[in-house]
């Protein structure tokens, strides 16, 4: 299974990205999708996730200006992500709990990550 982000880049602070990841290869079906991010010398944390069923958590430093969406059908997950701040910069990466066939346990998958400035 490959999951391939794309979108980073950098912004001016209060500006907008949108994030992208793909998931493919062995997939029977995708539990949840989310979104990670890691700052230098801080912790990667979760920033957004969403289930297949479209039940979606944010970490509080986002909530009003970050939203995350799913398509199922394309096995694709997307943030939008706007009031962009300074702190807000980091690598952002995806990842995805797959289950490869039915009544398999879930396999968390990870993205190569995509690098998000916000800077003036």
């Amino acid at each position: 299974v490959q999951l391939q982000a794309s979108g980073g880049g950098l912004v001016q602070p209060r500006e907008s990205l949108r994030l992208s990841c793909a998931a493919s290869g062995s997939i029977f079906s995708i539990d949840a999708m989310s979104w990670y991010r890691q700052a230098p010398g801080k912790q990667r944390e979760l920033v957004a996730a969403i289930t297949s069923g479209g039940r979606t958590n944010y970490v509080d430093s986002v909530k009003g200006r970050f939203t995350i969406s799913g398509d199922n059908a394309k096995n694709m997950v997307h943030l939008q992500m706007n009031s962009l701040k300074p702190e807000d910069t980091a690598v952002y990466y995806c990842n995805a709990n797959v289950r490869q066939r039915l009544l398999a346990p879930t396999i968390g998958y990870w993205g190569q990550g995509t690098q998000v400035t916000v800077s003036s």
